[in-house]
């Protein structure tokens, strides 16, 4: 193997390695800790433990210092195999009861390997590098400690997982460390709390996130953004019910293929109802609900949607992945010839919403099925080969470079997703179309075409802003909470100085109303030097400070985050504003 940082699999392998060392630290310090499973994973390693005590930062700094020592020690890894039942005696006197469960779950002509480094020997299939001693002994780092189910499983033990890093050379801890740091700075939830924008409470439940007064500004904001840009595209919204009956997903395909992912039936009235994951099919029996022709597709239907998923716990995230979320979701019924265009206006209609919100770090991914997995999908390979060649077609087409992964795809259909890189974290999906040739089938949703025959029409399933929530979090993250003027909750806070200005603040703030400018008067009985810091903590985009004089010369002094502007007209402030916020611009043009 190539020893270079460089090299995918000996980067795997130096994590793996990692987490052995962690491994052999822990029973050094502490012979009583059960060890589970301690794998790489994409950034580093983790490993499971049954502890009869709590992991503190503490404990952590004592088992960096005793993994230091391993590295020094230069230990070499060697691998040997035993016979089954050698193996689970093995595993047995070292009374390690989670290694006797894996030994015994592996398949008969499995062959069960071991690897010993000095006194520590561990259950794994490997591999590793051949010595503790490759192992940069000053460029690691455990990160956290959080609990895990055994196998996922909540009726079973709860562990503890600590995670680590590590990299060949010190400044590139540090650089990654610094990465970390910055990402905490731009948490959302973090800025969310401090900008009062949304809460959580364990009363009202995980992943059920609650927009405060600012945060629902915002999200109207969003709302109306999205909105107003489909009705000007032919888009017709409608609200539909957050609950529909399990025969609803039934003949959607949704309860064999998506179930896990659904909160639990409930029975009312002799009928049983499920909250729902998505809209699609409330959107299929709209289109049913009267006859269509070729000449009046397409018919493009919209909605932000509440929507609910049971996500596990441990994937529980803010508003970017909450059990309770609300799609900006539309599903377009066309005719086979109309896919091209409608494709093609979707593509448009993002690629224009990108640039309003500044978005510019993506990329285009054809999601495809795996055809192996019978389970995740519908299983209909001549369709999916003509679902899959259509959508290929169509980008090839419109000239759109793009990657394809396999196995990626919804269970009904492959998809274009827009997959966008933030200022820190890995990359994920915020847009999304998707081609359907299975859904209207299943809905026997029908038009009727030019030569009179019934014929299938084709559903294009899309998001622009994916769901507002999540697309909220991007925002709040690339950001930092400091939104340009037109997207914040408040855009304007007035600073009177003196209880003389008070008068003539409250008469600045009803002329900006009067504009349908967001805005605020602070008239606390506090020292100016003391609002000015707080309106900066709060990220209001303008402070306009008002005394005396301009109270008497009908002016306000400007202060943006960055630089006091000094004072200015009342009129001309408003018409710079005013220009920024009906021009969607990203930046001040103070």
């Amino acid at each position: 193997m190539e020893y270079t940082f460089e090299n995918e699999e000996y980067r795997q392998t130096y994590w793996h390695t990692c987490s052995h060392i962690m491994a052999q630290a822990v029973k050094r310090l502490w012979p009583e800790v059960k060890l589970a499973i301690g794998p790489s994973i994409k950034e580093g390693w983790y490993y499971d433990m049954l502890s009869p005590f709590a992991f503190t930062p503490e404990h952590m700094e004592k088992i960096e210092a005793e993994m230091k020592k391993i590295c020094k020690e230069n230990l070499p890894l060697e691998r040997f195999e035993l016979p089954r039942e050698e193996a689970v005696a093995f595993m047995q006197e070292k009374e390690e009861p989670f290694k006797v469960e894996l030994i015994n779950d592996l398949p008969e002509d499995a062959a069960i390997s071991f690897y010993k480094q000095g006194e520590f020997t561990d259950l794994c299939a490997g591999p590793h590098v051949d010595r503790t001693g490759r192992i940069k002994h000053n460029a690691f780092k455990l990160l956290a400690c959080n609990a895990a189910y055994w196998r996922g499983d909540a009726k079973r033990e709860t562990l503890q997982r600590i995670y680590g890093i590590a990299f060949p050379k010190k400044e590139e801890l540090e650089a990654y460390l610094a990465k970390l740091e910055e990402a905490k700075m731009r948490d959302h939830r973090k800025i969310g709390k401090e900008l009062q924008l949304f809460m959580t409470d364990e009363l009202v439940g995980r992943g059920m996130p609650m927009f405060l007064p600012k945060g629902y500004t915002l999200w109207r904001i969003l709302e109306n953004y999205i909105r107003d840009k489909e009705l000007k595209s032919g888009y017709q919204h409608v609200l539909t019910p957050c609950v529909g009956t399990v025969e609803l997903y039934k003949t959607s395909g949704h309860w064999d293929h998506y179930k896990e992912n659904m909160f639990p039936a409930m029975e009312v009235d002799e009928e049983t109802y499920v909250l729902r994951p998505m809209n699609c099919p409330h959107h299929m029996r709209i289109y049913a609900n009267q006859p269509h022709s070729y000449r009046n597709l397409p018919v493009r239907i919209g909605e932000i949607a509440h929507d609910f998923r049971y996500e596990a716990s441990g994937a529980l995230k803010g508003i970017e992945r909450g059990r309770h979320f609300c799609q900006n979701d539309a599903h377009l019924f066309v005719t086979p010839d109309q896919i091209k265009d409608e494709v093609a206006k979707v593509v448009d209609m993002i690629f224009t919403t990108y640039q309003d919100f500044g978005i510019t770090d993506y990329r285009l991914v054809l999601s495809l099925r795996d055809p192996a997995d019978k389970e995740k999908y519908h299983d209909d390979d001549e369709m999916w080969n003509k679902a899959e060649g259509a959508l290929r077609e169509v980008l090839d087409q419109l000239g759109l470079d793009y990657t394809e992964e396999i196995g990626e795809a919804a269970f009904y259909g492959p998809k274009l997703d827009v997959n966008v890189k933030p200022a820190v974290g890995a990359e994920y999906t915020l847009s999304t179309c998707q081609l359907d040739f299975c859904l209207p089938a299943k809905f026997d949703l029908t038009y009727v075409d030019r030569d009179g025959v019934e014929r299938t029409p084709v559903v294009l399933h899309r998001a622009i802003l994916g769901s507002l929530d999540r697309f909220m979090a991007y925002l709040i993250e690339e950001t930092m909470g400091n939104f340009p003027a037109w997207l914040s909750p408040v855009q304007v806070k007035i600073l009177p100085i003196t209880d003389r200005a008070h008068e003539y603040s409250l008469k600045v703030e009803e002329e900006l109303e009067a504009l349908g400018i967001r805005v605020e008067t602070d008239l606390r009985n506090e020292k100016l030097g003391y609002k000015i810091r707080e309106a900066q903590m709060e990220k209001v985009p303008y402070k306009l400070v008002i005394g005396d004089k301009e109270a008497e010369e009908g002016t306000v002094a400007v202060r943006t985050r960055e630089a006091d502007k000094g004072a200015m007209p009342l009129a001309d402030f408003i018409a710079k504003l005013k220009e920024e916020i009906d021009t969607k611009s990203r930046t001040s043009l103070f």
